[in-house]
């Protein structure tokens, strides 16, 4: 189906229709379909039209990674590919000079169902966070509470989220340098209360090709005026890392996400993941293999 070009959901209406989109659009969706199914975000009997509905709440804060977000959750919701109910929500921080009216048209003109929030967590951000600190931690923590609360106000089982594949590789090289872990941000978790999913559908999109898409589609992308006006990010020291590391091998990015999705707790060092006391010479040949 998703070659009826022609045959697409309003949020796609107006695409280029040159080739090179097309094969973008198709990569986009089948990325987003591929991990919604690998980490099962949709319940098995989603598609029994016994079962209950699920309802996702669908974070869009105007940039063009959850453009591309729920452009393409749309798309498959439509061609009947992803059998639970859609709920756009942004949530107005209070930042100055923010274009209050911009997502709410957008989202009228493109009929999608959507709830728009006021909460002034910028200034406790401002109040709270001394001179020369970052923003992006405590502005965060607001934000995803209130997300929270208003998935619960709407009966929604998860809140969906538009972080992409580089994203997560940045929060794992993050955590490696700054954090004294390997970790980063999973597609799928359950929230600290255990009432809420969280899910990352873009998981296994690449942010060049986000922002391709939602510059082709000339979406009206808002800029984040609080954590962007901040110089010397650690993000932004990461970005600028691995886009070198891009530059003079490229592909590298995406070995470096393959190894995220193929963990050997056994060539690791965490004995909480991997009992090395009970090791001995007669276990299986794949524990003994040599490092």
């Amino acid at each position: 189906m998703l070659d009826q070009d022609d045959d697409i959901h309003a949020l796609f209406a107006g695409a280029p229709r040159t080739t090179a989109f097309r094969k973008l659009r198709k990569r986009i969706v089948r990325q987003t379909r591929e991990a919604i199914e690998q980490y099962g975000m949709v319940a098995p009997d989603a598609h029994d039209p016994a079962a209950p509905r699920a309802r996702w709440l669908v974070c869009l804060s105007g940039g063009k990674d959850s453009y591309t977000l729920l452009a393409v959750l749309h798309e498959l919701q439509w061609r009947g590919l992803l059998p639970v109910d859609l709920l756009a929500c942004n949530l107005d921080q209070g930042q100055p000079g923010f274009p209050a009216t911009v997502l709410p048209a957008f989202l009228e003109q493109m009929g999608v169902s959507h709830r728009i929030e006021y909460q002034d967590t910028y200034s406790i951000v401002m109040d709270k966070v001394p001179a020369g600190r970052t923003f992006c931690a405590l502005c965060s923590r607001l934000r995803r509470g209130n997300l929270y609360r208003i998935a619960r106000e709407e009966g929604c089982s998860a809140v969906v989220l538009g972080h992409h594949r580089d994203d997560i590789l940045e929060t794992f090289m993050m955590n490696l340098f700054h954090g004294g872990r390997l970790a980063t941000m999973p597609p799928k978790l359950v929230n600290e209360a255990g009432d809420l999913f969280l899910y990352r559908p873009l998981a296994h999109v690449a942010e060049e090709d986000c922002d391709r898409f939602a510059r082709a589609m000339n979406y009206p992308i808002i800029p984040c005026d609080l954590c962007g006006s901040q110089d010397g990010l650690q993000r932004q020291q990461v970005k600028q890392m691995l886009d070198g590391w891009e530059a003079n091998h490229p592909g590298r990015r995406q070995k470096m996400f393959r190894a995220l999705m193929n963990a050997r707790p056994s060539h690791l060092l965490d004995p909480d993941l991997f009992d090395f006391a009970a090791l001995s010479r007669d276990t299986d040949k794949g524990d003994r293999a040599d490092g």
